[in-house]
């Protein structure tokens, strides 16, 4: 079974291989001109950055960028009090990038609410509580519910 992004990564890789092969093919130049050399530094240039976009983006997909910064917060409260926190509260944006990383990663969706009204997801042990009320990139401190 061929997996999706080994078919993707395969095919985007094989493109920009054939980019480079398809300098050598440009007629209507001598060889050694300046300006054919030029056209080639920049067509490898361009190889290149593609090359490195393909390869950020292929090690974007396995880190947890979404989650990293909540991820921060419940690690200092781990190492500070040997436990993860019952709860944490974050802006809206956060949130639904804590919602977006378990659809992406398929894991189960645990959603909420609180008494007062607001929604709630669980990632690991903590529950992440949405305050609309708050800027959207809001990250507070972990804290218990006792």
């Amino acid at each position: 079974m061929v997996h999706r992004r080994s078919m993707i990564a395969g095919t985007m890789v094989g493109g920009a291989l054939s980019a480079l092969g398809a300098g050598e093919a440009v007629a209507g130049e001598a060889p050694g001109s300046g300006q054919s050399s030029q056209d080639e530094r920049l067509r490898l240039d361009e190889v290149v950055n593609a090359v490195r976009a393909v390869r950020d983006e292929m090690a974007r997909q396995h880190a947890f960028w979404e989650i990293t910064a909540v991820r921060d917060q419940l690690r200092t409260f781990l190492r500070a009090n040997g436990k993860f926190p019952d709860f944490i509260e974050t802006g809206a944006d956060i949130w639904q990038q804590v919602y977006d990383w378990h659809v992406r990663f398929q894991q189960p969706i645990a959603l909420g609410r609180t008494p007062e009204g607001r929604y709630t997801i669980l990632l690991l042990a903590t529950t992440v509580v949405m305050r609309p009320d708050l800027a959207p990139g809001f990250i507070g401190l972990p804290y218990d519910g006792r």
